[in-house]
């Protein structure tokens, strides 16, 4: 498929300014008359017309010459891009157009040379590195064809001392036109990895954009999911003891109104305590829920919290040789505390137990009640038990859950501490 290239669009600008540039300095020639040559013999123009001037055609064939060089400049605002055989024939007319310019057009023959530095040029942006070489090494090859003619031509009208200075004088000329060559080549690879190298950074960099947004939209849902965990774990544990307290003391407020009276006191304990879990929810989603206590005494303390809502003291060993890292006491306070609430709201337990052992390499927790149990199967989506399982995965941890109709329910938590201590 061919691509139209505009010039305020041409992906080298500057080559089309060089090649119109090229152009238009052959084309001058056929207007300018060439200097005068006193003293020495003058070489023959290569053209046909130059050679045999009595042949009829040669009164339209430099007309011929210009419109070749005109349409050669056209055809650089066109060029092939996708098809092979396109591509050769573009070549190939190039070619054909450039042999016409030279053999047909006397004053043009000067300057033709040009012409094919203009074709390698646009063998670079169309051929891969073969096909510049072989377009580079045609062109060179082509012209010693057309300057060894000119000088067989040459010898019949010219002295040995003349065919020795212009033997020469194609030798030099011959050897700046290799060198021409060959530099546009390398210029032009040059220019031509360069470009490659842009886009293909301009690639990654947007692939990079692209990687940039997935991972911050990652990140802003994961953050949501933090700050739901975090109000559903804090906010949601008091809110739930709250209940129990106030639904306690509604039913004992007629029979027994000092009880009563004490529930109430422990219900607005809690709900003073869920205000400030908003507050600070709100203000800073702290990662410290355990509010520089350790470990063993926020266990405590949800266990007492327990009991003032349930009535069952939870029976709890803990056996911590060594400190934790503050992310998994965050991790086993959370999901404790969801545990206690759970068993609050749904087990109708009357004995619950909560074991913490650390080892060498790995942290437990279990956690069990001997409540109703539920189906695995159909009451492992809410958002609670998710909340743990997160926690879990989180940092490289197990979390599994046995439970069944009846038979109450266990929560067994293993996290790895090798690689975060």
């Amino acid at each position: 498929m061919n691509r139209q290239i505009q010039i305020n669009k041409h992906p080298f600008p500057s080559l089309l300014y060089l090649e119109w540039t090229l152009l238009a300095i052959t084309a001058l020639t056929a207007v300018i008359p060439p200097p005068l040559r006193q003293f020495r013999p003058k070489p023959p123009e290569l053209s046909i017309c130059g050679v045999f001037p009595e042949l009829s055609v040669c009164n339209i064939l430099p007309e011929l010459s210009i419109y070749s060089l005109i349409i050669f400049a056209l055809m650089g605002l066109r060029l092939p891009r996708s098809n092979q055989i396109n591509k050769v024939l573009y070549i190939t007319v190039e070619i054909l157009l450039i042999l016409i310019t030279g053999l047909f057009g006397e004053r043009f023959a000067r300057l033709f040379p040009f012409l094919y530095i203009i074709l390698v040029t646009r063998s670079c942006l169309i051929f891969q590195l073969p096909g510049r070489l072989f377009v580079t090494i045609l062109s060179f090859s082509l012209f010693l064809l057309t300057t060894q003619l000119k000088y067989q031509l040459f010898n019949f009208q010219a002295s040995p001392q003349a065919q020795e200075r212009y033997r020469f004088l194609i030798l030099n000329s011959s050897l700046v036109f290799g060198l021409s060559l060959v530099f546009v080549l390398l210029m032009m690879n040059a220019v031509l990895s360069e470009r490659h190298s842009r886009e293909k950074l301009a690639i990654a960099n947007e692939k990079l954009r692209q990687y940039a947004m997935r991972i911050e939209n990652q990140a802003t849902l994961e953050e949501r999911n933090r700050i739901a965990r975090e109000i559903h774990d804090s906010l949601g544990h008091s809110l739930t003891a709250l209940n129990l307290q106030l639904e306690t003391a509604l039913k004992l407020w007629q029979s027994n109104p000092g009880k009563a009276e004490t529930f109430l006191a422990t219900a607005k304990e809690l709900g003073s305590k869920a205000l400030k879990d908003v507050r600070q929810s709100v203000s800073t989603m702290r990662s410290d829920p355990l509010q520089e206590q350790s470990l063993e005494r926020a266990i405590a303390s949800l266990s007492e919290n327990f009991y003032r809502s349930n009535g069952i003291l939870p029976i709890y060993q803990i056996n911590l040789e060594y400190s934790l890292p503050p992310e998994i006491n965050t991790a086993i306070y959370r999901i404790t505390q969801e545990s206690l609430t759970n068993i609050s709201k749904y087990a109708d337990a009357t004995e619950v137990k909560l074991e913490l052992t650390r080892t060498k390499g790995n942290l437990r927790l279990i956690i069990q009640d001997n409540g109703k149990g539920f189906d695995l199967g159909q009451n492992t989506t809410g958002f609670g038990l998710h909340s743990m399982r997160d926690r879990t995965l989180a940092l490289g941890g197990n979390f599994n859950i046995n439970s069944a109709l009846g038979s109450g329910c266990k929560i067994i938590v293993n996290i790895p501490l090798a690689r975060l201590t």
